[in-house]
């Protein structure tokens, strides 16, 4: 089964939009409900042994079941008899809003932290229509329930056999998106090794080397803009919201206007935002598909990069999104049928490519030198022909890497003559001479 996912920018009507707004903020209202409901039953069936609390508890009776996805989605329509509000949203979208704090409860259980939590005004900003009986693309438009046609530009066709199985639409500060679920019943094989095999190095000061030499030297995206950025935000600091404490439900001309203003460089600071993050994005493909063009095997560093972004240099590891790339280069790969894979990553920068024997250098030395082979070469260069190495012994080990075209690019230990390295790594005036 291939699952693909393709966004469009959709646009909706000023009515349309009104009406998308609203059932944003209904869907927001129902998940604090039902996340309210469901921290309230947890407090009721906890209870301190050598204190009491000092306000007051919400008791359930004993024999009340936990509020579980099943339970929650059978109330909704009671609630819909109550809160004439949510039958204006389609059901569907309720019950997968209600499934998304389920799965974030789920979540939390599996791996111990990330407790789910209520959600801000504006702070949801996608809804989901599950499924389709028909297609929903009608010409350049798309039918959405409840709300009809929908000017849609389809900047690049559906390929044939693919159908929409669900889509979502997201709002963002320039406008609105959706995001179509397409699939397809087909079985396609993953990719193989073969060809040409490189290794590649991330790092700050060149965000990528390969073992060929390729150097990328990369773009800082956040820290050009985060001057401009902090402009922004500080005018957003200085105006005033809506809602004070204080104030009526039917404010009067002045509070609309700050209520304006606010909302004006709300969208400045988040259209900015944006931005950054979609040019990020763009650097990020196109050089995916600069790598696919250089080799046919790939092999990357198992680094966890959120333990990166702790340090001292938190900020540029984030800029740099090395895990975004990760994923991104992956999927590039798989659509263009290039094999990618992961070896491990400890003492990469501290390993001499050609013989083999561990080189100490600090952080500040950045050319590799090794006193054995007398190999040279930049340290983040030699660190990608490391790596290059420990990916095609993992291939052999495991019995993958067995074409007679595949030629080895890089010496392995024990698989070809170290002198016979030296003389190709070895500068021509120094061919010949003996090893000291």
């Amino acid at each position: 089964m291939l699952n693909l996912n393709y966004t469009y920018r959709i646009y909706p009507s000023v009515e349309q939009g009104k009406k998308l707004t609203e059932w944003l903020e209904i869907c927001r209202s129902s998940y604090n409900y039902a996340l309210r409901e469901l921290k309230d039953w947890l407090a009721s069936r906890k209870c301190q042994i050598d204190r009491c609390s000092l306000e007051s508890e919400y008791i359930m009776p004993a024999d009340y079941p936990f509020p579980g996805y099943h339970q929650q989605q059978n109330n909704l329509p009671k609630a819909k008899k109550e809160y004439s509000r949510l039958a204006t949203v389609p059901a569907q979208v309720l019950q997968t809003n209600i499934r998304r704090l389920h799965d974030a409860w789920d979540f939390f259980k599996t791996r111990g932290f990330g407790f789910p939590r209520f959600k801000r005004y504006g702070q949801l900003k996608s809804i989901l229509f599950p499924q389709f009986r028909t297609s929903p693309l009608i010409g350049n438009n798309i039918k959405l329930p409840k709300l009809g046609l929908i000017d849609i530009k389809l900047h690049r066709p559906i390929p044939n056999g693919f159908k929409i199985k669900q889509i979502r639409v997201v709002k963002k500060a320039i406008g609105w998106f959706a995001t179509l679920s397409i699939q397809l019943e087909v079985d396609v094989p993953q990719p193989i090794p073969y060809g040409h095999a490189i290794g590649v190095d991330l790092g700050l000061e060149k965000y990528l080397s390969t073992s060929d030499g390729f150097i990328e030297k990369g773009c800082k995206f956040f820290s050009k803009l985060q001057s401009r950025l902090k402009v922004l935000q500080s005018r957003l600091s200085k105006k005033k919201k809506l809602r004070a404490r204080g104030e009526g439900t039917s404010p009067t001309g002045r509070t609309k206007q700050r209520h304006k203003n606010y909302e004006k460089a709300r969208l400045k600071v988040e259209r900015m935002h944006n931005h950054i993050a979609w040019a990020r994005k763009d650097y990020q493909f196109k050089l995916a598909h600069k790598l696919c063009d250089m080799a046919d095997t790939i092999f990357l560093e198992d680094i966890d990069f959120r333990s990166m972004a702790k340090g001292f240099l938190g900020k540029h590891t984030l800029d740099a999104a090395f895990g975004q790339f990760r994923t991104i280069l992956k999927y590039v790969a798989w659509a263009r049928g290039k094999y990618v894979a992961e070896v491990d990553h400890r003492g990469t920068s501290q390993t001499c490519p050609n013989c083999r024997i561990e080189v100490r250098k600090e952080l500040k030395d950045r050319w590799h030198s090794c006193p054995e082979c007398r190999y040279e070469v930049d340290r983040d260069v030699a660190s990608a022909q490391e790596i290059c190495n420990r990916g095609i012994e993992m291939l052999c080990t495991q019995g993958l890497w067995g074409k007679e075209e595949i030629g080895y690019q890089v010496g392995l230990s024990g698989a070809m003559c170290i002198d016979k390295w030296r003389r190709v790594a070895m500068p021509s005036c120094e061919v010949g001479k003996p090893t000291p």
